[in-house]
């Protein structure tokens, strides 16, 4: 055995509520080792010696001697996967540097976000490409999940916390400019597909295996069926930054919902959308095709003031973001939100159940990113990446990739 490192026991979280992709299972037991999960499902209290504690400090093992943690009381989630967030903790992805990336990342993910995509603002295109280059390093080191490009080709009508003056049509020379950039690590970009050259991007962008996302955008109903006909398959933030549902004018509102091969992003902050136009939306998609999203800017996890966001300011007060000057004053401006926040205040006051929001925030995104092998569900094999939650839904423990980011202070 000399020179050899003796193998880490397995870690056992036992007694809560675990949910699982065929529901929750009570007294519940899911054990990691290493990076992954080596089971999840029923089985209890471990043996051994009590059942509160570690091992580290005297407490409780397993049956197969791991260190084993009491969760009676608790419910235990798979972590959550963010597919659209530009900053927090301060800091902005749009700021093209890996410190300011990393403090966006670790921020998110102590609020539970274990999986997020770098989220860029619309900028020059050069800008953006040179922050595409940088991100991809994160992307590549296994820090973020890829890259997303919201802007700059997006109405000037629907452009909400976009720069007017930057943004653009959606050349594929220009699209392919910016996908080349971030290396094989760009996973989405929302573009206005009603623009000259729109359609011919969302197929050069399916082509390439990035997702076409339907977003900032004024077309009509049939415009956007077009869109998803051509292969577009996400809907960027439903209903903010694009024509209202009218009973005439349905808009591509009515034309992404409908469609079952659209995944619907929805921002579940109380801000940006009425509790009825959430309930109607996801009771209509269902939660196989809504991803609950953030769209969080810098201030995410920080105190209201005054923050960059791309090439604007914006001001947060009372925790809403909005363009502080410029021809977009007064727009909302992302969300300080944070996936933790959204997922209690989905099982509390919108009415859904637990796996309901479970798949919205984590099985469903991660499906859409191709990452559902990984990531978005507790089953053996898959990275161990989890959320501990109490009671009040409220978070306790964070565990990205079989090691605590939040150790819960339980027992």
């Amino acid at each position: 055995m000399v020179g050899r490192t003796a193998p880490t026991a397995p870690t056992v979280l036992t007694g809560a509520r675990v949910v699982l992709p065929t529901g929750v299972v009570e007294d519940g037991r899911v054990t990691v080792e290493g990076r992954h999960i080596v089971e999840a499902g029923a089985g209890g209290t471990a043996t051994g010696g009590g059942t509160t504690g570690r091992t580290a400090t005297g407490g409780a093992q397993s049956s197969n001697g791991g260190p084993a943690l009491d969760l009676t009381g608790h419910w235990i989630v798979p972590g959550f996967v963010d597919m659209h967030v530009h900053g927090g903790g301060g800091a902005s992805f749009s700021a093209g540097t890996p410190e300011e990336a990393l403090t966006v990342a670790h921020t998110h993910r102590r609020r539970g976000t274990t999986t997020l995509l770098a989220s860029t603002v619309t900028g020059d295109l050069d800008d953006l490409a040179r922050q595409a280059a940088a991100l991809s390093e994160l992307v590549e080191q296994g820090e973020l999940a890829g890259v997303h490009f919201e802007g700059p080709f997006i109405s000037p009508h629907r452009c909400g916390a976009h720069q007017p003056s930057l943004l653009r049509h959606p050349d594929p020379a220009d699209v392919r400019k910016l996908v080349d950039a971030a290396r094989g690590t760009a996973k989405m970009m929302t573009l206005a597909p009603e623009l000259p050259g729109g359609l011919d991007s969302v197929r050069l962008l399916a082509d390439s295996g990035v997702i076409a996302a339907v977003g900032h955008t004024d077309a009509a109903y049939e415009a956007a069926l077009e869109a998803v006909e051509a292969g577009a398959t996400v809907a960027t933030h439903l209903f903010n930054a694009m024509p209202p549902l009218l009973h005439r004018e349905p808009g591509p509102v009515a034309a992404l919902l409908e469609d079952e091969r659209v995944t619907i992003e929805l921002i579940n902050d109380g801000t940006h959308l009425h509790p009825a136009a959430l309930r109607l939306a996801f009771r209509r998609a269902g939660a196989d095709r809504v991803a609950f999203i953030t769209d969080a800017m810098g201030a995410a996890g920080m105190s209201d003031g005054v923050y960059p966001l791309g090439p604007m300011e914006v001001e947060v007060i009372d925790g809403v973001a909005r363009i502080s000057s410029g021809p977009t004053a007064g727009s909302i401006a992302g969300s300080t939100l944070t996936l933790d926040r959204a997922f209690a205040r989905a099982v509390t006051l919108d009415g859904l159940s637990v796996p309901e929001a479970v798949r919205a925030l984590s099985a469903t995104p991660a499906k859409v990113l191709g990452l559902d092998d990984r990531v978005g569900s507790l089953e053996a094999g898959k990275d161990a990446d989890l959320v501990v939650l109490g009671e009040d839904f409220g978070l306790v423990g964070v565990m990205r990739r079989g090691e605590w980011v939040i150790d819960p202070e339980v027992g």
